[in-house]
């Protein structure tokens, strides 16, 4: 799954989101595969739209 394929508007939190990424770090030993990577880039991409939500939800 490409970055860009994330949809707009996350369902998760940022937390949520946050928590898988450090559970993929530890899995992976600090040092991610092609396909790690990829997966971090996709939650990367959605914990930026989270972080955006929730700003804009507080604003």
């Amino acid at each position: 799954m490409s970055p860009d394929s994330v949809t707009p508007g996350s369902v998760r939190s940022a937390s949520e989101v946050n928590e898988q990424i450090r559970a993929l770090w530890l899995r992976a030993g600090g040092s991610l595969s092609t396909q790690e990577r990829e997966e971090y880039e996709t939650l990367v991409v959605e914990w930026a739209a989270a972080i955006r939500d929730e700003v804009i939800a507080a604003a």
